[in-house]
């Protein structure tokens, strides 16, 4: 989070998107405020004015209505409401109107993590990776379940879909790191559905996309460590034997599972994988059959770095 643009009650400005949206909502603010105050002080005026005061009282006389007050009242709104409504329709309009020379993004909400497929073919989970300054157009959908993909830094939010595609656009303005959140309640883990958007310069974003496949120079076991968090592994599986949404990894490898079907299977490196990209072939007793897929989002050097991290996991 870039402390220059944060605030004691509003995230940071952080894309063209928020800083035409927190306009809008100043303005209304204000003209709601002066529009309070100024029928607050007229309504006190008229109090005093016509208070009881022990005389007799006297008695206006009968008026059918007021053409001048009877403008101004409508007036006044109208073009408040018309100014509104042109100027949250052009904030609409720079979020769907996708600019020419965007890089899109592939958004996919699972159960439960976001998922991001890159123009260069790396992809990430729950950690999207954008240079600064480059338009962004994000591609979004669900392969189960309604998400709801949303930024409170770059005031975006739409909807994932299942078998559909919505789009957002958006322009990073700020170097740093920014929240992701889950709008729409999925389930289970909806809570744990959180992300964080990288902002860089296109300098380090060109080594992030170096490096993102390649884990640098770590060992498998330290790069399957790495996995473990960054493809959103920890979200349902545990590395110190508590219970979670799936089975612990501590202790599992080399030792015989046994099945919903009720059969038995030893838990080895081909077992491992048939999990990671086919993982309601076989489920755990005891466990519901909602892992979603890794087929796509995982190379096979990716997959044996998290063979090895559960070998370490005594």
């Amino acid at each position: 989070m870039n402390p220059k643009t944060a605030s004691s009650w509003v995230p940071p400005e952080a894309s063209t998107v928020a800083r035409e949206t927190d306009s809008l909502i100043i303005f209304i603010a204000n003209a709601g405020a002066i529009l309070f105050v100024a029928v607050t002080l007229v309504s006190l005026y008229y109090l005093w004015k016509y208070r009881r005061t022990g005389e007799k009282p006297t008695f206006t006389s009968p008026i059918s209505h007021n053409n001048r007050l009877e403008i101004i009242w409508t007036l006044i709104p109208t073009v408040l409401v018309f100014m509104i409504f042109f100027w949250g329709f052009r904030s609409y309009m720079d979020m769907r109107v996708v600019p020419a020379n965007s890089m899109q993004i592939k958004v996919t909400g699972k159960k439960w993590f976001w998922a991001f497929d890159y123009p260069s073919g790396t992809n990430s989970v729950n950690e999207l990776v954008v240079p600064v300054g480059k338009p962004i157009k994000a591609l979004i959908s669900s392969t189960d379940v309604i998400h709801s993909f949303y930024i409170p830094a770059f005031r975006i939010k739409m909807d994932a879909v299942p078998n559909r595609y919505t789009t957002v656009a958006f322009t990073p303005t700020e170097v740093g790191t920014y929240d992701i959140f889950c709008a729409e309640y999925c389930g289970t883990s909806h809570s744990g559905m959180i992300g964080k958007v990288h902002v860089k310069t296109e300098a380090e974003y060109k080594k992030w996309l170096e490096e993102a496949e390649s884990g640098g120079k770590m060992a498998p076991a330290e790069f399957g460590a790495k996995l473990y968090v960054s493809k959103a592994c920890a979200t349902c599986h545990s590395i110190d034997g508590s219970a979670n949404t799936g089975p612990t990894w501590k202790g599992i490898f080399g030792k015989k599972h046994k099945m919903a079907d009720g059969s038995e299977v030893l838990v080895d490196e081909n077992y491992i994988r048939q999990s990671i990209l086919e993982p309601n072939a076989k489920v755990v007793a005891g466990y519901q059959p909602v892992m979603p897929t890794y087929q796509g989002l995982l190379k096979d050097k990716q997959i044996d770095a998290l063979i090895e991290y559960i070998k370490t996991l005594k």
